[in-house]
Formats: C-alpha cells, sequence, structure tokens
C-alpha cells in the first residue's frame, strides 16, 4: 500500500464530510453487531425458535464479519481502499434488505452471514482513508470523532432495535440501513474516488483463504450448536473444536511463512500491538457479553420491553459522546496506560456492581452504572486504537486494523455463545440449590391458595419465584465472572512499553 504521505490530504468542508461520511459508516456497521440484541425474543418468537437459537442472528453476523476483517489489509493492496469501501458498503445495502426480507431463521442466518462478510472491511478501511485523508494536525481530532462513532453504535444499536421491534417490527432493524448505506456510498464516491491507493497485484493466498475460512466456519457452526448438543459431550461438537484448533494452528504456520500472506500476522511482531490486541479482546468480549445478557435478563426475568431494555443501555452512550473527544485530547498531556488502565477499571467496577442487582431493582436505580460505564468505554477504546495503530508501519496500517478489529468481532461471537450457555446453565445448576433450600413450601403453597388461588395456580406461582431467582442468582454470577476478566485486562495494560514524548501518534502515518 501507498504510504499516506505521497497523498494529498483534504481540508475545511471536505474534510468535514469524508470524515462523517466515514464515520457513519463505521457506526452502521458495528451498529448490526448490537441492533438485534434486544429483538432476540421477537425475533425467536417469529419463528418458533429458541431464545438461544435466536442468538445465532448475533454470532453467524460477528463469525462472518470477523472472516473478511482480517483480509482487509490484502484487500487494500489488491483492489484499493476506496474500491473496497464501496464494494463493501454495497454488499451491506443488498444484504441487509434480504435480511428484512427472510421467511425463516435458517435463511436470516444465512443472509447475515452474507452482511457480516460485506461488513467486515467497512471500519477497518473508514480508519484507514481517515488516516490518509486528515492532515497530521488534525489526525488526533479526526479519530477522535470517528471513535466516536464506534462507541455510540454498540449503544445506540439495543435502543434503536429496541423501538423498531416493539413498534413496526425487528424486519426494520435491517431496512434502516438501506437508505443510510446509499448515501454513505454515494458520498463516499464523490469526495474520495480520486484518493485511491495504488493496487498492487500480489499473488492470492487461496491456502490461506481457505484455511480462514474453515476454521473460522468450524468455530461458528460450533458456537451456533454448542448448548443444543450438550457442548464436549457430543462428537460432532468434539470434531469441530478439533477442525478449528488444528485449522486455526496451521492457519498461524502457513500465514507466518508464506511471502504473500493474505492475512499480515508479522504485525504482531509489535510488542505495544501486540498487548493492545490481546487487551482489546478480553476487553470486548467481556464488555459485549455483558450488553447481550442485560436485555436478555431484562426481558425474560424482569418483563421488560425491548424498548425499556435499549433505553438502559443507552445511558452508556450520554456520557460516552462528552468523554470520547476529551479522551483524544488528553493523549498528548497523559500516559495513555494510565487512561486505558482506568477506563477498565470503571468498566470493571460498574460490572461487577451489577452482582448486586436482586429482583426488586427499578429502572433507575440501574442508571447510575451505565453512565458511569460510559466514561471508562472511551477512555479505554480511544487510546488503545490510537496506540495500536501508532506502533506499526505506515504500509501496515491496513492490515494492523483489520487484524484488531478481527480479534474485536471474534472475541464478541465466542463471548456471546459462550456466557449465554453458561448462563442457562448456571440457571439450571441455581435452580436445584434453591428449590433445595426452599422453606417450607407448603406453607407458602397454602397461603397463595388462601389468596383465592387454586392450587395449580399457587404451585405456577411457587414456581415463578424460584425461576426468577435463580435466574437473578445466574445472571449475577456471569457479571462476576466479566468483571474479573477486565480487571485482569486493566492490569495487562502495563505490559505496553511507556510512550515516547507526546502522544502525537499518527504524524508518521
Amino acid at each position: 500500500m501507498v504510504d499516506r504521505r505521497s497523498t494529498p490530504t483534504m481540508e475545511g468542508v471536505s474534510l468535514a464530510a469524508a470524515i462523517f461520511v466515514l464515520s457513519l459508516a463505521t457506526f452502521v456497521s458495528i451498529l448490526d453487531t448490537t441492533i438485534v440484541n434486544v429483538a432476540i425474543p421477537h425475533i425467536a418468537g417469529a419463528f418458533a425458535a429458541s431464545p438461544h437459537e435466536g442468538t445465532w442472528a448475533i454470532t453467524s453476523y460477528a463469525v462472518a464479519e470477523a472472516f473478511t476483517v482480517p483480509l482487509s489489509g490484502w484487500l487494500a493492496s489488491r483492489f484499493g481502499v476506496v474500491r473496497m469501501f464501496l464494494l463493501a458498503i454495497a454488499g451491506f445495502t443488498i444484504f441487509s434488505a434480504a435480511c428484512g426480507l427472510a421467511t425463516s431463521l435458517q435463511m436470516l442466518v444465512f443472509f447475515r452471514v452474507l452482511q457480516g462478510l460485506a461488513g467486515g472491511p467497512l471500519m477497518p478501511m473508514a480508519q484507514t482513508l481517515i488516516l490518509r485523508i486528515a492532515p497530521p494536525a488534525k489526525v488526533e481530532m479526526a479519530m477522535g470523532l470517528w471513535m466516536m462513532t464506534t462507541i455510540l453504535a454498540p449503544i445506540a444499536g439495543p435502543i434503536l432495535g429496541g423501538t423498531l421491534a416493539d413498534t413496526i417490527g425487528w424486519r426494520w432493524a435491517f431496512y434502516i440501513n438501506i437508505p443510510v448505506c446509499a448515501l454513505c456510498g454515494f458520498a463516499a464516491w464523490r469526495l474520495l474516488h480520486t484518493r485511491e491507493t495504488q493496487r498492487v497485484k500480489q499473488p492470492i493466498d487461496y491456502v490461506g483463504m481457505i484455511l480462514l475460512a474453515l476454521w473460522v466456519g468450524a468455530l461458528q457452526i460450533m458456537l451456533d450448536n454448542g448448548e443444543n448438543h450438550d457442548w464436549f459431550a457430543s462428537s460432532f461438537i468434539l470434531t469441530l473444536f478439533a477442525i478449528a484448533v488444528i485449522g486455526f494452528v496451521v492457519f498461524v504456520i502457513w500465514e507466518m511463512t508464506d511471502r504473500a500472506p493474505v492475512v499480515d500476522l508479522r504485525v504482531f511482531r509489535h510488542r505495544t500491538f501486540t498487548v493492545c490486541a490481546l487487551a482489546m479482546t478480553l476487553t470486548f468480549g467481556a464488555f459485549f457479553a455483558s450488553i447481550v445478557l442485560l436485555p436478555l435478563w431484562l426481558q425474560i426475568n424482569m418483563g421488560y420491553t425491548a424498548t425499556l431494555s435499549g433505553y438502559i443501555l443507552a445511558f452508556q452512550g450520554i456520557l460516552g459522546i462528552v468523554v470520547a473527544p476529551i479522551a483524544a485530547g488528553m493523549m498528548s498531556r497523559i500516559d495513555p496506560r494510565l487512561m486505558m488502565s482506568s477506563g477498565l477499571a470503571i468498566l470493571s467496577a460498574v460490572i461487577w456492581w451489577r452482582t448486586g442487582y436482586a429482583t426488586n431493582i427499578g429502572f433507575n436505580e440501574m442508571i447510575l452504572p451505565q453512565l458511569a460505564m460510559g466514561v471508562g468505554i472511551p477512555l479505554f477504546f480511544v487510546p488503545l486504537m490510537t496506540l495500536s495503530m501508532a506502533a506499526v508501519k505506515p504500509a501496515e496500517t491496513a492490515s494492523a486494523s483489520g487484524l484488531i478489529n478481527f480479534l474485536r468481532t471474534i472475541a464478541s461471537a465466542i463471548a456471546t455463545a459462550l456466557v449465554v450457555s453458561a448462563w442457562n446453565s448456571s440457571i439450571r445448576e441455581t435452580r436445584v440449590d434453591v428449590v433445595g433450600n426452599l422453606q417450607r413450601p407448603q406453607e407458602l403453597l397454602a397461603g397463595f391458595q388462601g389468596g383465592g388461588h387454586s392450587h395449580a395456580e399457587a404451585v405456577r406461582i411457587l414456581d415463578g419465584m424460584v425461576q426468577q431467582q435463580s435466574t437473578m442468582l445466574a445472571t449475577n454470577h456471569m457479571s462476576q465472572i466479566l468483571a474479573v476478566i477486565i480487571a485482569i485486562a486493566a492490569v495487562g495494560i502495563w505490559l505496553i512499553p511507556r510512550p515516547k514524548g507526546p502522544s502525537k501518534v499518527y504524524l508518521a502515518h
């Protein structure tokens, strides 16, 4: 790829418009990782499926996106950054429409896979283009504005998806992409078509592509079917796990030794990038799992609508909007490791806070921790994206962006599947304990019957109370695990070497 120093930068209104368009495209692609989170009960009901099967609409998109994200560097070199961005947004528009028209869960999952394949390159391509068109003095500002969309999108998704699901239908969570993506595609072509990068006719690494598709595909099928097959008690799941692990190992060996790898794993030689990538994997996996688990608990156990569940999550974005540009400005004055560690400490504390939730908790009581989370998210993500891209050479920017976003998407898919499965198992186990410790159940039943209920109705009421408490305890247990994972990442951040001098990290790019 051509060094960005050979490409004229943009100024004024043109620069602002380009940043807006690229940020909006990024926003839409990330939005679709969470927009159906709170609509899972609606989707499952529409296709007569279980809530767990409904989560396939989340994991299929995430894992498919994870396949094309690490290919971003190679795609940008072979086809050009602008051309690849336009192709990706066109495909994303078409398959969004197809998702909305799906007539079965299998069809929806299939089109979500295609939507994820198309959406994968959008974020890395947008990030690479911003680095190329922004003048050195304005790069941090541009990246701060762009990062706001990556922070807000996972938060806006649930509230938008919930509102649409409860009013005009969950299918509009996909239809809404069509006009936005069409606008982004047209505007990007008008603004950026003269700034295409040089195309490099590299050999096509067919073996690398096949290996990537093999292990990612096996992983997706395993995640989607693990709980229904009792995970590793099933030879089918064990076979998929073996294919995923062996395929991954062979893929890494091949890509590290091939002369023209489809995924440039050599960027992991940079220590700062490697630590940032690991921190992204742990943190985003735990964070994403938390924003999947919370609306599921609110709707299944607390009787919330999809819209109300979305409102709870949306409070994360209120302070996030304010803190993101502040975090970008602080990069030149404060050790970014301290910012990231502090942000993770806040996230860990907020999720741990949830371990004290009870079934009588009210809407207002959940607002404060969500607001606090909005402070922690940008304090971590803005410096992380900045440092990770600063650690690599200019020609490696697209590859590095693709890889770190690959880890983000694959972590979200794995964490969603594992946490939802573990949550369901924990509910069953906790229910046994609750039933075993239930004191004087016959007196409770008699009390319900004395209130005018029949014996059958009294049994159903008591069973509902047991199930509600079991679900609450299981949810708190999952929150404990997620909080600890993020706390580990907060400590691991200090493995990053101390940045030298002011953090004008993008000037070399």
